[in-house]
Parts: C-alpha cells; structure tokens; sequence
C-alpha cells in the first residue's frame, strides 16, 4: 500500500482534534508530536512529487527537441 499525502494529512488532522481534546499534558504533547511527524512526511512527499513532476517536464520537453 502506498502512502498518500491525503492520508499523511488526514493522520496530522486525527492527531492535532486528538490533542485539542485531551486533558492531559503529555496527551496532548504526545499528539501534537505526531501531528508533526505526520504533516512533516506530507510536506516531504510532496516536495517529492513536485520535483518528479518537474523532472520527467524537463526529460519530456528534451525528447522533443
């Protein structure tokens, strides 16, 4: 199964109402933690995607003269 950025942001999104719910410090600490890591890997991948899309632009405008 491949990862999505959708799903990485949906995850971020689930961690972010999880820790606005919490009453507990390291809940919530813990949460927002994750809500980081998750938004971080869908901010990478997207980059990713970008500069892929970018490239094969670049090769295909080169096969074409």
């Amino acid at each position: 199964m491949s990862a999505t950025i959708e799903f990485y942001v949906a995850q971020a999104e689930k961690c972010t109402a999880e820790a606005e719910a919490s009453a507990l410090t390291q809940v919530r600490d813990r949460n927002l933690r994750a809500a980081a890591a998750w938004q971080a890997m869908a901010d990478k991948l997207l980059h990713t995607e970008k500069l892929r899309a970018e490239k094969d632009a670049a090769a295909a405008a080169a096969a074409h003269g």
